[in-house]
């Protein structure tokens, strides 16, 4: 309330507030000014983990706990503004699993869309709906709601990613359901890469043809790191970068050309040796990790140096500046995509 009332009308207010708070009644007008905000007030704070650091404590629970016992092995990176929501901004999750030699993470399915973008190892496996993806550093592989996936690792070193959820979405919209197969693993249904050579060439099988057998609107789950890092390396060739971006590309749903999931954006980016990025801010917080080289992330004027493999999360409408030290490859996911099927993004570019 802005206008300054008399004592006895203060008086009388406070006294209607406490008559009204039994029936769950409220007045908006002592809290509009915290319910509708002139710019977005994240409570989510900037912030970076060390992968070294991660990979020691991940590696100390694996001796402590199976695969098979946790489920899912896995350390939530919990935004430090956000305490006792396992959230990494306030729309996604994020957290490191692990897969050690042997084990295998038991098939489940659920509503939330899951991506695994490998930090570690080689060999292991993600199966979706019986069909594997033989997991290799910097892959990006997706497992969309509510489709059976399971993870093994049938090689002789420990396998690390990093797994991304939309976990606080389907909270909020209270739609989560999930189920676990009685199997440890959902039974081969296909040889491993016969999805890619159905639906990865800018071609797919004939609707409604015995051979469509992947949902139609998510038919690609995995995206091999050397592919996308020869597109990438192809784009630099082609022009100068974007002064906000640097070269960028983004991973799309060959079935729409849209976001790899309907509630997750991703994308990777480029940034030549020196380049510095010109200020950019967006409502869509973004969880990166550093693919390779060197640089710093400047947010709201602070700096926050960047090596290899480390996770940074900047919440929304926080002021990002980039500057690669050497060449800079970044990867990133956001809930853009929901902001925009909503109407609710925004970016700003200085």
């Amino acid at each position: 309330m802005s206008a300054v009332l008399s004592n006895d009308a203060t008086t009388q207010l406070k006294a209607l507030y406490a008559e009204m708070q039994p029936r769950s009644l409220y007045p908006l007008w002592e809290v509009l000014g915290a319910l509708v905000t002139p710019q977005p007030r994240s409570p989510a704070q900037v912030h970076r983990w060390r992968y070294a650091e991660a990979r020691d404590y991940l590696l100390r629970a694996g001796d402590l706990i199976s695969a098979a016992q946790a489920e899912r092995r896995v350390l939530i990176m919990e935004n430090p503004g956000l305490p006792g929501s396992s959230c990494a901004t306030s729309s996604l999750y994020a957290g490191l699993q692990l897969i050690l030699p042997g084990e295998i993470a038991p098939c489940h399915r659920h509503a939330q869309c899951a991506l695994r973008f490998v930090m570690e190892g080689e060999g292991a496996f993600t199966a979706v709906d019986g069909e594997k993806a033989i997991m290799r550093p910097f892959d990006l592989v997706l497992t969309p709601g509510w489709q059976w996936h399971d993870h093994g690792n049938t090689s002789t070193q420990p396998m690390i990613w990093l797994d991304g959820l939309d976990i606080p979405t389907v909270l909020h919209f209270d739609a989560s359901f999930a189920e676990h197969l009685p199997e440890s693993a959902h039974p081969e249904t296909v040889p491993f890469g016969d999805t890619s050579a159905r639906y990865g060439r800018n071609m797919r099988p004939m609707r409604g043809t015995a051979t469509d057998r992947r949902p139609h609107s998510q038919p690609l789950f995995h995206y091999p790191y050397p592919e996308w890092r020869d597109s990438l390396a192809a784009l630099t060739r082609s022009g100068d970068p974007d002064p906000h971006f640097g070269h960028a590309l983004e991973f799309t749903n060959p079935a729409d050309g849209g976001a790899v999931m309907p509630t997750i954006s991703a994308h990777v980016r480029l940034l030549p040796s020196g380049f510095v990025s010109r200020p950019r801010a967006s409502t869509d917080g973004t969880v990166f990790v550093v693919v390779e080289g060197r640089g710093v992330a400047r947010v709201d004027g602070k700096d926050i140096a960047l090596e290899a493999k480390d996770t940074l999360v900047v919440p929304s409408w926080r002021t990002l500046v980039l500057e690669a030290e050497s060449d800079l490859v970044l990867f990133g996911y956001s809930d853009r995509t929901a902001q925009e099927k909503l109407g609710l993004f925004r970016e700003h570019r200085g």
